[in-house]
């Protein structure tokens, strides 16, 4: 799937750069992954290209004002550029964001599009080890005074209830690769001892890394 050249460049050079200054469990690795997942999810709809990769590359932009309700100050920030007006009109301008809005995984409701559907299903990037990467990095670089069994503790806790049987994550889209990733987590978590030996594992590295 081939995006527009100059919508590529514009976001490849003034909006991908602003997540290098967010923490590492959302900075331009993970954008870059819900990029990847969105476009190859995107090729088994109809969709509008330029409307994905536009979508992925903003869903996160809010940050900057914090993770509380970032998905609506993303949103904003999309419909406040005015460089996009070149490319889309008001109403895709607004599809999009909608898009954006309902990207949350702890959103109760189905999105209100397509477009909304496919970012939520890529954001989700259900790889057990990534998923438990990202959270090992926000906890050291938010709870840096936690001990090694308050890190596992949060992450335990949080990996269940997003994602263990009765967690509250929301599949839009019968994807496969979701599928059998959630499979995977879920069967991980059943063994708490296994959890544990694979968290330990992935704990040590971030830390390692974080002294460089």
């Amino acid at each position: 799937m081939i995006v527009n050249p100059k919508i590529f460049d514009y976001i490849e050079q003034c909006i991908l750069p602003k997540y290098e200054s967010f923490d590492k469990a959302h900075g331009r690795e993970h954008v870059d992954r819900v990029i990847e997942n969105s476009l190859s999810i995107a090729s088994d709809y109809d969709v509008d290209v330029d409307k994905v990769y536009v979508i992925a590359a903003y869903h996160d932009i809010g940050l900057h004002q914090g993770r509380e309700n970032h998905e609506k100050h993303s949103a904003e920030v999309l419909r406040s550029d005015s460089k996009l007006e070149k490319w889309f009109s008001k109403d895709e301008i607004i599809l999009m964001s909608e898009a954006i809005e309902d990207h949350r995984a702890s959103n109760d409701y189905v999105p209100r599009n397509i477009y909304g559907k496919i970012v939520s299903e890529a954001d989700r990037d259900l790889d057990y080890i990534i998923i438990l990467t990202r959270i090992v990095q926000y906890s050291l670089e938010h709870f840096p005074n936690y001990t090694l069994e308050q890190h596992y503790a949060r992450a335990y806790d949080h990996m269940q209830k997003k994602y263990g049987e009765n967690g509250y994550l929301k599949l839009w889209l019968d994807t496969e690769i979701n599928r059998k990733n959630l499979s995977m987590i879920r069967s991980a978590l059943r063994s708490e001892e296994r959890f544990k030996t694979d968290f330990v594992h992935v704990f040590n590295k971030c830390s390692e890394e974080a002294l460089y």
